[in-house]
């Protein structure tokens, strides 16, 4: 059966062996981010981290690096939590065929027993606030899943968006958001702004497992998040509406916070430790003015931290990452075998293909670059023959060593657009991006001493299994 709160998922963690109950006090900083810092360095199977005794707060509750291993990520799928990265994808891809499967509202949402409006409003009464990294300029909210819709066409349900953003914490009932470009929320503020409007959100905190994982898919526009959660879930996902916008929100999140991003309103934000591994400065973003909080009874607030690879992000942002552009790349070239794009979101993408005729490899690159998620993230392709893993970053070295000439294979394309954030950009949102095409020439390009590669015996297969099995004994 899916989740349909967080706190049935962190009850399967638990049972799993897959979640550590924190008993001692702790301090909120630097304490809890240094946990969440730290876990992901304990393996492919790092637990997620359970917080009720931090100092200096009454009634905390939080939870961290609940996504933050793949043996977790596997649970949130529902699948056994020994599958490993490429299963999981696999399987990504599998349930994504399912897609779109329509949700489902459902009354007495838990996040309706407690609310608070207005000028009575102190979101640190709420949310048990701390600071990430050192650097950060404030608190940050930053695994909320964020609902609007486009001012355009409200009543249309493809045109919604529900997106994982950064959100820094600047006052009682005052928060700022970072709306990238590429986002869908970014083009719904845009269409808002331009009738001269503020445009109206939610932000629902401590969401089921799922929620998180499709609100950080870089979907395409008209594509509707709850719908893509049915098809992994395997059934429809429970939503609810929103008291105050009458958004379409998660049934079973701990927290739905309401409020308008204020039109043509601009504060400093930043810096934030950002999913890059790097800071980004202060630059002038969003205002959201909160009007309403509804909360579960003792809510348990879940953070991600974000650093220098792999952390909780690296994991979350994976498998949903290499699936899109997988769909996407094999709709107009079926020769496409498999995406790997679980590094930085996509910043860097490894694609294996097979090959119609010479130069086709570096044309799949460029269809990388020319996808909806390629235009603002993917910086660098490596584009391999169908026979490398793209997983297998041993396999990925071997086809750069042998197979990559710099005199023919390198191709850069100046000045393409880039998320500001990407440090590599001399200038924030622009940047050259190159594809490596490491894949054997074919006719006409006739370059090398291809003939005589060593191809796997037809018995490896076989004996791959057989070993595996005498090894588990």
């Amino acid at each position: 059966m899916p989740y349909d709160d967080l706190r049935s998922f962190l009850q399967t963690l638990e049972k799993e062996g897959q979640l550590l109950r924190i008993a001692d006090e702790v301090m909120p900083e630097p304490d809890i981010a240094a946990a969440a810092n730290a876990a992901p360095r304990l393996g492919a199977a790092a637990p997620a981290l359970y917080f009720d005794n931090v100092k200096g707060f009454t009634n905390a509750r939080i939870a961290m690096n609940v996504h933050g291993s793949w043996a977790n990520h596997a649970l949130a799928l529902g699948m056994d939590k020994n599958s490993g990265p490429k299963d999981q994808v696999d399987e990504f891809i599998r349930r994504w065929a399912n897609f779109p499967v329509k949700p489902v509202y459902r009354d007495n949402p838990p996040w309706a027993q407690n609310t608070v409006e207005g000028d009575e409003i102190n979101i640190f009464d709420v949310l048990p606030l701390i600071r990430l990294n050192d650097g950060d300029g404030g608190f940050y909210i930053d695994k909320a899943a964020v609902v609007s819709k486009d001012p355009d066409d409200p009543t249309s349900t493809d045109k919604q968006n529900v997106g994982i953003y950064r959100i820094q914490v600047k006052g009682r009932r005052k928060l700022a958001l970072q709306p990238v470009p590429m986002h869908d929320i970014a083009q719904h503020l845009r269409k808002a702004e331009e009738r001269g409007e503020d445009l109206p959100i939610a932000i629902t905190l401590g969401n089921d497992p799922v929620i998180s994982i499709v609100a950080s898919t870089p979907m395409e526009y008209d594509q509707n998040e709850y719908e893509l959660a049915g098809a992994l879930r395997g059934e429809p996902a429970p939503i609810a509406r929103s008291p105050k916008n009458n958004l379409p929100v998660p049934w079973g999140s701990e927290i739905v916070i309401e409020g308008v991003i204020e039109g043509r309103k601009r504060e400093i934000e930043g810096p934030f430790g950002e999913f890059t591994g790097h800071y980004s400065g202060g630059r002038n973003m969003t205002v959201i003015r909160i009007d309403k909080i509804s909360y579960r009874t003792d809510p348990v607030f879940e953070h991600l931290y974000l650093g220098m690879p792999w952390t909780e992000i690296d994991y979350l942002m994976a498998a949903n990452t290499c699936v899109p552009l997988y769909t996407q790349l094999k709709k107009d070239f079926p020769e496409v075998q498999a995406v790997n794009a679980t590094y930085t979101h996509g910043l860097v993408v490894i694609v294996s293909t097979k090959k119609r005729y010479g130069g086709f490899a570096k044309a799949v690159g460029m269809r990388v670059l020319t996808t909806p998620h390629g235009l603002g993230y993917a910086a660098t392709v490596i584009v391999v023959d169908e026979e490398v893993d793209p997983f297998n970053l041993p396999q990925v070295m071997w086809a750069l060593s042998t197979k990559m000439n710099p005199a023919g294979d390198l191709v850069v394309v100046p000045k393409l657009p880039v998320l500001g954030l990407a440090p590599q950009a001399t200038t924030p949102g622009i940047v050259d991006k190159l594809i490596i095409d490491a894949t054997t020439p074919v006719a006409p390009d006739t370059r090398g001493n291809y003939g005589n590669q060593v191809l796997d015996l037809p018995e490896m297969g076989e004996w791959l299994t057989k070993l595996q099995s005498l090894a588990a004994r």
